[in-house]
């Protein structure tokens, strides 16, 4: 089954592909241009009145949710698969431009806790995203202006993958004189001069081990942000800061030198960085660390 927030096009090219689609659509007006196409489906392709980005808001206790993936996905008959298992929904989507990185850390806390759509297993992202973020979601040390913590926890959960750039405009909307006037998610005109690119993000079937698990992700999003913070310290200050853990030994295992920083560490260097502290035996309490929701990032 295949998810799909975007124009008709993109909902259109599924179908003609052979997929089941549900497609999320925010916005009254286009509701009307899918229907003819809903009739003429058979049952392959379902609409429903919801922003996708918007479902299962974090702190629903200060932010009241209109609507939960949990209802929509019982309506329509989903039921959950193991992590282990294959992929269960492709989620094919353009991000709002304005909020793509909210939107990205987001999405990041609800695959790490096993929140919202990930509830139902390994959920794969195929979303256009901007050349901006498309860069730094796959930066590493070799490009050290881009590379930050986005990368690293990306990485680390997920496969990314390029597919395609394709131009703004592709996605625009036309006056009835002809003349472009906004792109589909409302975005200025001089955005159409840009260009989206596809990407594909699958988490990883070993991203949840017995030392990085939906219970202690929160510790692990610390320690990269701590790295970050300051990116060209050497690693064992941090540490240092960081665990009650002889950093020295830890290093020797994962095969760093003490001088090395942060920002020469790849994405699979921190969760190896990670997991070693978490396995120790040096210390029953290993982490030096409070946790306050300012310390995450939205």
């Amino acid at each position: 089954m295949l998810w799909v927030q975007g124009p008709g096009i993109l909902t259109g090219a599924l179908l003609k592909a052979g997929a089941r689609v549900v497609a999320f659509e925010s916005e009254k007006t286009f509701i009307p241009h899918l229907e003819p196409l809903q009739r003429n489906m058979d049952g392959e392709l379902q609409v429903v009145h919801c922003d996708f980005f918007k479902m299962d808001p974090r702190y629903q206790e200060v932010v009241r949710p209109d609507v939960s993936s949990q209802a929509i996905f019982q309506n329509l008959g989903i039921k959950a698969v193991p992590w282990s298992a294959g992929v269960p929904i492709k989620v094919f989507g353009i991000l709002p431009y304005k909020h793509e990185r909210r939107i990205l850390w987001k999405i990041l806390f609800d695959l790490y806790s096993c929140e919202s759509i990930y509830r139902y297993g390994r959920v794969e992202l195929n979303m256009f995203v901007s050349e901006k973020e498309f860069r730094k979601l796959i930066a590493t040390p070799k490009r050290p202006d881009l590379y930050q913590v986005m990368a690293v926890l990306w990485q680390v959960a997920c496969d990314v993958k390029f597919l395609h750039m394709e131009p703004w405009s592709s996605f625009s909307v036309h006056t009835e004189n002809g003349h472009l006037e906004k792109s589909k998610h409302g975005e200025s005109v001089n955005l159409l001069k840009q260009n989206l690119y596809l990407v594909r993000m699958t988490p990883r079937r070993t991203l949840f081990t017995e030392n990085l698990s939906p219970l202690n992700y929160d510790i692990f999003f610390h320690l990269v942000k701590h790295c970050f913070g300051k990116r060209n310290a050497p690693i064992i200050r941090h540490l240092r800061s960081l665990s009650t853990v002889d950093p020295i030994n830890i290093l020797r295992q994962i095969r760093k030198n003490p001088g090395d920083t942060a920002a020469r560490m790849y994405p699979h260097d921190f969760k190896k960085l990670f997991e070693t502290i978490e396995q120790s035996e040096d210390s029953v309490f290993k982490w030096i660390y409070d946790y306050c929701p300012e310390d995450m990032e939205f």
